[in-house]
C-alpha cells in the first residue's frame, strides 16, 4: 500500500480549512519514544499518535511519518477517529484536523447552542482538547462546540473550588450498542445524552468530589450483558430510557449498580476500586489496567486473573486497545508499546 491511496473522503466545506502542506509525510525505520494512542483504521493500517512527535502510520510494511509540516494541526495528539468513508481525524492540542487519505484539513469549529445537541447516526463527537467543558460533534459539514449541560453539583464544586481544573471536563467519550452516546468527565462521574435528554451517574464510585487529585471516568464499555463499567468496581446495569426521572437526584428508575469484581487478589479487604483503562476481547472477557498492578482478565462470571506483570521491574500502564484482528496493545509509561500473543505481552517490534 502507498501513501497516495485514494479514499473516498467528503467534500471540503466552510467549516474545513486546507493547508499548503507539500510533503506527504517521512518514511522512517521505527516509531518514536513518546506514543501515548494505538488506532487501527478500516483498511487495518496502524495509526501510533504521538505526545509531542505527530502520529504514525503502518501498514505492517512501512512506517509514515507525519508532523505539523505535513498538515497536522499539532504535534501533540490525544485522540483518533474515523468516519464511514474512511477518513481519519485527529484531535490535537491546536484544534482537530482530518485526514482524507493525501491532505490534512484543519476543521474549523464553530460555536453551538443547545439545540445544536443532536444524535444523527453519521456524527462523529470528540472530547475538547483544551478540557474546558466542551465536546465537540462534527456533521461532515460543520464542527459544533457545544457545552457539557450544568447539574447542580458541578455548580457547587466550581463554586467551592473556583480555581481548580474545570469538573466538567470530559476524558471520553463512547457510543453503546444502542447508539446513545456516553461521556466520561474528570469530577463529575459519567453521563449519557440519547438525543432527547441528558442523564448523570453521579454515584461516589465515579465522581472525584473531594479535594485531591482525581482520576476521572477514563474509560466506558459495554459488556456481553449490555452492563456498563465506568473504571470503577462497580458495574451499571441501565434501563429503558421511557423509565428515567426527571429529576437527576432520583436515580432508582434510571439504572442499578452493583459491585461485581470485588478485590484483585482474591483478599475481601483489598477492593478492586479503580482502574485507568479498559478492554473487550473477541470473547467478550473484559481486560483491566489498573496502572501499576498488571492487567486484569474478567470473564463475567467469577474468575479475575493476572495476564501480565513484569517479574523483573514494575511496569505502569496507561491504556489497553483491543485492534481489529482482536490482538490487545498496552501503552506503558516508561516501556513503549506491548502487544499480546496469545499467551502473554511482549513489546511491540516493528517488523524488518
Amino acid at each position: 500500500m502507498t501513501l497516495l491511496t485514494s479514499c473516498n473522503g467528503q467534500a471540503t466545506t466552510q467549516s474545513e480549512i486546507s493547508t499548503n502542506s507539500i510533503s506527504i509525510g517521512d518514511t522512517v525505520n521505527e516509531l518514536g519514544k513518546e506514543i501515548t494512542l494505538v488506532y487501527q483504521d478500516k483498511k487495518d493500517n496502524y495509526w501510533f499518535a504521538s505526545k509531542n512527535d505527530g502520529v504514525y502510520k503502518y501498514d505492517e510494511k512501512i512506517i509514515i511519518h507525519f508532523t505539523t509540516k505535513d498538515g497536522l494541526t499539532s504535534n501533540s495528539i490525544g485522540e483518533i477517529k474515523e468516519d464511514k468513508s474512511g477518513n481519519i481525524y485527529f484531535t490535537t492540542d491546536n484544534g482537530i484536523c482530518k485526514f482524507n487519505g493525501k491532505i490534512f484539513i484543519a476543521l474549523k469549529e464553530k460555536v453551538g447552542v443547545d439545540n445544536d445537541w443532536k444524535l444523527n447516526p453519521n456524527d462523529i463527537w470528540f472530547k475538547s482538547p483544551e478540557y474546558d467543558g466542551f465536546v465537540y460533534r462534527y456533521d461532515g459539514e460543520n464542527l459544533l462546540k457545544l457545552q457539557v449541560p450544568k447539574i447542580k453539583i458541578g455548580e457547587e464544586y466550581i463554586s467551592k473550588h473556583p480555581n481548580y481544573a474545570n469538573p466538567y471536563a470530559v476524558f471520553c467519550v463512547y457510543t453503546d450498542s444502542k447508539e446513545n452516546i456516553w461521556f466520561g468527565t474528570a469530577t463529575l462521574g459519567a453521563f449519557r445524552y440519547n438525543g432527547k435528554s441528558f442523564d448523570w451517574i453521579i454515584e461516589d464510585d465515579v465522581t472525584e468530589l473531594h479535594d485531591g487529585p482525581a482520576n476521572g471516568v477514563r474509560s466506558i464499555i459495554e459488556d456481553k450483558n449490555g452492563d456498563f463499567w465506568f473504571n470503577s468496581a462497580y458495574r451499571y446495569t441501565i434501563y429503558d430510557d421511557t423509565l428515567i426521572p426527571k429529576n437527576e437526584l432520583d436515580k432508582s428508575s434510571f439504572y442499578k449498580r452493583t459491585k461485581s469484581i470485588g478485590s484483585l487478589d482474591g483478599s475481601k479487604n483489598n477492593d478492586f476500586t479503580e482502574y485507568l483503562s479498559i478492554a473487550k476481547d473477541t470473547n467478550n472477557d473484559l481486560w483491566f489496567v489498573p496502572y501499576d498492578t498488571g492487567v486484569w482478565k474478567y470473564d463475567g462470571i467469577k474468575s479475575l486473573i493476572t495476564q501480565f506483570k513484569s517479574t523483573q521491574k514494575e511496569i505502569k500502564l496507561f491504556s489497553i486497545y483491543k485492534d481489529n484482528k482482536g490482538t490487545l496493545w498496552l501503552r506503558t509509561h516508561e516501556y513503549g508499546l506491548w502487544k499480546f500473543n496469545g499467551e502473554a505481552f511482549e513489546p511491540f517490534r516493528v517488523k524488518k
